[in-house]
């Protein structure tokens, strides 16, 4: 994947004295007061920021903010207390700049101004050709930095990239693209993939995508369950998708055809009710009672997976293999994040259950790299390309 990289810019002193338009992904949650909750997404913009700042540049950083009507501003939508919380992070004054669109404001080399909620901005969820022509110049250089929009073809994600002097990737994103270079266009074999969740169908597009290109699909949650009613096994009242057996039984097929293998539970751990008290009995997988729920996989799947992890060269991680949120359906998922974070394989993972499974276990200095961007990494994982990684490679060709 080859593109610009806006470290390499600053590097070469390109930046100095430049205007400096950075796309960040600043939609962080606050409380009904306004109050930020969590400011994790601010915090990861930071680097990008004081890289540019450092170089001599002119800085100016733009984020979307909830889902605001575009040309109707309400405080609610306001990047006030991220400017706030910017400036105490970095120690310095960050002044925020309303109704920007059109220029009519400065900021100074080694200045850094927060322009408010760019989704606020008619025109900008559809890309209108207008605002992207307005946006491009407003700058020298664009640094896309939001991996978490970059599947999203809009105004300050996309048109700006296409009409500024020059486009290109800021630290978050261009790790999010290598990682994703090194996991999917290039792996190490054998590559592993771990694809979880309640339905098939949400999923169905990446399980076809990579039963193409994997030399191992591990399915679980309730897919696993649409899975084992394909090879023809019963699963009681599990949650699964009866409708979709053709499709499961054809990712089976792809997968075998390549001297593949979706692997198939050989024990479960069921229970009568879904519920963080109800009790866990673990069963072999062709003895599943008509009453049963199956709310994860057994010890002796679980090892059999861990042990397939341990030889793998590259490992993708979407999604919890059982309900790990209880106690008693939590073994499965804790054993295959145990196996990623011991195996030698260079791992991605992303999604925020699993995400969620890995602050759990305690294991993120074990994954290789643990991606941001929720849509953008399950588009990914389908064999798309996203919009911001098109045109940045379109824009580094000149």
């Amino acid at each position: 994947m080859q593109f610009i990289r806006f470290s390499d810019l600053c590097a070469n002193g390109l930046a100095k004295g430049k205007r400096v338009f950075i796309r960040a992904d600043l939609n962080v949650p606050q409380d009904d007061a306004g109050h930020i909750t969590e400011d994790t997404r601010i915090r990861a913009s930071i680097p990008a920021i004081q890289m540019a700042l450092d170089a001599g540049a002119a800085v100016m950083v733009t984020s979307h903010l909830g889902r605001p009507t575009e040309g109707a501003f309400k405080p609610a939508d306001s990047l006030a207390p991220v400017a706030a919380r910017l400036g105490q992070l970095m120690n310095r004054s960050v002044r925020l700049v309303s109704n920007w669109i059109e220029g009519e404001f400065s900021v100074a080399p080694g200045e850094v101004v927060l322009l408010e909620n760019c989704r606020l901005n008619k025109g900008e969820k559809k890309n209108d050709p207008e605002l992207a022509k307005t946006l491009g110049e407003l700058c020298d250089i664009f640094v896309h930095d939001a991996f978490g929009t970059a599947h999203r073809a809009e105004g300050t994600t996309y048109g700006i990239a296409e009409t500024a002097p020059m486009a290109c990737a800021g630290p978050l994103l261009a790790a999010e693209m290598d990682a994703i270079g090194k996991a999917l266009a290039n792996p190490k074999r054998p590559l592993i993939a771990i694809v979880a969740g309640s339905k098939v169908s949400t999923k169905l597009t990446i399980l076809k995508s990579l039963a193409n290109n994997v030399d191992g699909l591990i399915v679980g949650g309730g897919i696993a369950n649409t899975f084992m009613l394909a090879a023809g096994l019963k699963i009681g009242k599990s949650l699964a998708e009866p409708d979709l057996l053709d499709e499961a039984k054809a990712v089976i097929a792809a997968m075998q055809a390549r001297g593949a293998a979706v692997p198939i539970p050989t024990d479960v751990v069921t229970a009568k009710e879904f519920s963080p008290t109800a009790k866990a009995t673990v069963k072999k997988a062709t003895e599943v009672a008509d009453d049963d729920l199956i709310l994860d996989i057994g010890p002796e799947t679980a090892k059999l997976l861990a042990e397939q992890l341990m030889q793998a060269g590259t490992i993708v991680w979407n999604g919890p293999v059982g309900v790990f949120e209880f106690e008693a359906f939590e073994n499965g998922t804790k054993v295959i994040a145990q196996a990623i974070a011991d195996s030698s394989a260079f791992s991605i993972a992303g999604g925020g259950e699993t995400l969620a499974a890995i602050a759990k276990y305690g294991i993120e200095k074990d994954v290789g790299y643990i991606s941001t961007g929720g849509g953008a990494f399950l588009e990914v994982l389908e064999g798309k390309t996203l919009p911001a990684f098109e045109v940045l490679a379109r824009r580094a060709k000149g």
